[in-house]
């Protein structure tokens, strides 16, 4: 004998069945980020703003801004997002794993120490402890002791406390490292594993790669060697001469083909704007003449 699943004897219920024909009637909602279409089960809104994209969407599209560090605020994945919504953070913990939760985490507790005015990181690469500053009005440098490591360091410039001395600026990490006496530690400046971002003074580790870095924080790009800025140099002709001349990391044929690629881009851009002037050029007495007799409509009084 069949069990039925409903109370009442007889009677199916249809909380678990769904004809074939009324799942044809469900609407299907199209995603901004890949352009599909799915139905509602398969969506997910953002609270803050109802936006709504396919929830395989929305979840490689955090996973990807907390793998890369790029954002601690996850806003909406619409550009053209009217309230420009931010992803809660009980709406990114239910989409991600653990693992890149714990990471993200992590990044908002290193955003608010890097915002706070009362707190400081130790410089220490072996210690990285939290490090509380004296209340001021002035933002004066100030001695700090980590309460970990007992380092003694400048709170302006991260360096070993200097009294009646102006702090230096680009000072390499590895001048005031404790410890750190080894041949590796004592090379030349340009060769220094840590330093800062040229522009919002941020620590940055380099352990592989070429030299040409982006700051994660403030997005500036710069040279590794001199910590030039790169910001407009799109084609690096910076290595092409001075100092650090041929320190890219790459190939001549590499460079030689990002350069290409660059050259083209810009290049395709221009063709397609000389193609398109003359249309534009014929097209524009049509788009005022309809503009007038709009304008010219909507002034024409009611019949009566």
């Amino acid at each position: 004998m069949t069990k039925m699943s409903s109370s009442s004897p007889g009677k199916m219920t249809t909380a678990r069945y769904r004809p074939t024909w009324d799942l044809a009637l469900d609407p299907l909602v199209s995603c901004k980020l890949c352009l599909g279409e799915f139905p509602l089960e398969q969506m997910t809104t953002i609270t803050q703003c109802q936006c709504v994209f396919c929830t395989l969407c929305l979840k490689q599209y955090v996973e990807l801004l907390i793998k890369e560090g790029l954002e601690t605020a996850i806003s909406c994945p619409d550009s053209a997002c009217p309230k420009r919504g931010h992803l809660q953070e009980n709406e990114i913990e239910f989409m991600v794993a653990t693992e890149i939760m714990q990471r993200y985490r992590k990044l908002q507790f290193e955003r608010e120490v890097l915002l706070d005015p009362c707190r400081t990181w130790c410089p220490s690469s072996t210690c990285q402890a939290v490090c509380q500053l004296k209340e001021s009005d002035v933002p004066l440098p100030q001695l700090v002791q980590c309460s970990v490591c007992m380092l003694e360091f400048c709170s302006a410039c991260k360096a070993s406390w200097h009294p009646d001395q102006a702090c230096q600026e680009n000072l390499p990490i590895t001048s005031f490292l404790p410890g750190e006496t080894s041949s590796f530690y004592k090379s030349d400046e340009d060769d220094a594993p840590i330093k800062r971002c040229p522009k919002c003074k941020v620590y940055i580790e380099r352990d592989e790669g070429c030299a040409q870095m982006m700051c994660k924080n403030c997005k500036h790009a710069f040279c590794w060697y001199c910590l030039e800025s790169l910001d407009d140099d799109f084609l690096l002709i910076h290595y092409d001469k001075g100092p650090c001349r041929n320190k890219l990391g790459h190939s001549r044929a590499s460079v030689i083909w990002h350069r290409t690629q660059v050259v083209g881009i810009f290049a395709g851009f221009g063709l397609l704007l000389l193609v398109a002037s003359p249309f534009l050029l014929l097209a524009t007495p049509f788009v005022l003449c309809c503009k007038c007799k709009c304008s010219k409509g909507d002034d024409d009084p009611l019949p009566t």
